[in-house]
């Protein structure tokens, strides 16, 4: 098994409110995303990878931060950790491509406020037949601070 994971820190004892509601947006569109390719391959519909894409974008963009999401949403992982996959994206080539069973792609939107600051997570994601799983370390849920 392949993987790829982000986490995002901030060096100092407290976090600023700032960097948790950014982050916080980065973890409602992932788990948005998420929830969709959820519902999609439990009812035998695996999505294309521009409509994850979408469902995660949508959430930033209503969050008031779109014009800050600059890359597509995730990518397919395979023996080298960009495959040749379904990639998540809506952005760069729109991927008409679809989920396949027995595939794996990560979920790593960002939000990057030029000469301010930058936020992404990333989760990898399992597809089987039915279920899609998360696989990999613990998820992160919060900026960790790093002292």
């Amino acid at each position: 098994m392949y993987g790829d994971i982000t986490w995002t820190g901030y060096t100092g004892m407290r976090v600023p409110t700032i960097q948790r509601m950014i982050f916080d947006q980065v973890r409602r569109g992932c788990d948005a995303a998420l929830a969709f390719v959820r519902e999609r391959v439990a009812s035998g519909q695996f999505p294309f990878g521009w409509e994850v894409d979408h469902v995660c974008r949508t959430v930033i963009q209503n969050a008031g931060y779109g014009d800050f999401f600059l890359h597509r949403t995730g990518h397919f992982i395979g023996e080298e950790v960009h495959g040749n996959g379904a990639n998540i994206d809506n952005l760069e080539t729109q991927d008409g491509r679809w989920l396949m069973p027995r595939t794996c792609f990560s979920l790593e939107p960002g939000i990057y406020l030029p000469g301010e600051r930058g936020i992404r997570s990333e989760l990898d994601v399992y597809v089987s037949d039915r279920e899609v799983m998360v696989y990999g370390a613990l998820l992160q849920t919060e900026v960790i601070p790093i002292l």
